[in-house]
């Protein structure tokens, strides 16, 4: 049986010049709307920064089928028929499991409350602790085949097996099991 997971959905939009607050009021509305919705479990949104037209609206559900009722409603047609004229969408993002788990610098996230970003060495841990144990044996088991082949081709292959093999199985295990320290929140120092 599969574990159902939560989707988060990334829109970037476009704001008409002198229409940000409108678009601040248009957007809280909407993520309002949304609170009383099954299933849905965070949004926010944000600018990339004080002089920019573009802001970045994300929200979360806690399964494929609630997101797609929400945004199927009679709800949100409203409400986005309400927006008008204030902005043009530019970009839409549906993510799942790891695939939102480490966002690159500038990517914008909403962290729900429960949720940490976990710094760069985290990350590079949780990737490293699957990877060098399934690379050796990867080539473990492949030297007898690919030994006489040229390193090109020995190297193709192995990525080709593994990259499907880390994707699914093998990360998403990583990050379940190191959750905790992965999500445990950073300290500052003053």
């Amino acid at each position: 049986m599969q574990k159902l997971q939560p989707v988060t959905v990334s829109i970037a939009r476009t704001v008409q010049p002198g229409h940000h607050r409108q678009f601040a009021a248009w957007a809280h509305a909407g993520q309002e709307l949304a609170r009383e919705w099954p299933g849905y479990l965070g949004s926010g949104w944000v600018r990339t920064d004080l002089d920019s037209d573009e802001w970045h609206v994300m929200y979360r559900f806690s399964t494929v089928e609630t997101l797609r009722d929400w945004d199927n409603s009679h709800e949100r047609q409203w409400w986005m028929e309400s927006g008008g004229g204030l902005m043009e969408i530019t970009r839409v993002e549906h993510r799942t499991g790891i695939e939102g788990w480490f966002d690159q610098p500038g990517d914008v996230s909403i962290t729900v409350p429960e949720t940490v970003v976990p710094p760069r060495w985290k990350q590079a841990v949780s990737i490293f602790l699957p990877f060098f144990p399934m690379s050796l044996l990867a080539n473990i088991f492949l030297r007898p085949v690919t030994e006489q082949w040229p390193l090109v081709l020995s190297v193709l292959l192995n990525i080709a097996i593994l990259t499907p093999i880390m994707t699914y199985l093998m990360l998403p295990l990583s990050t379940r099991i190191l959750k905790p320290w992965l999500q445990a929140p950073r300290k500052f120092k003053n």
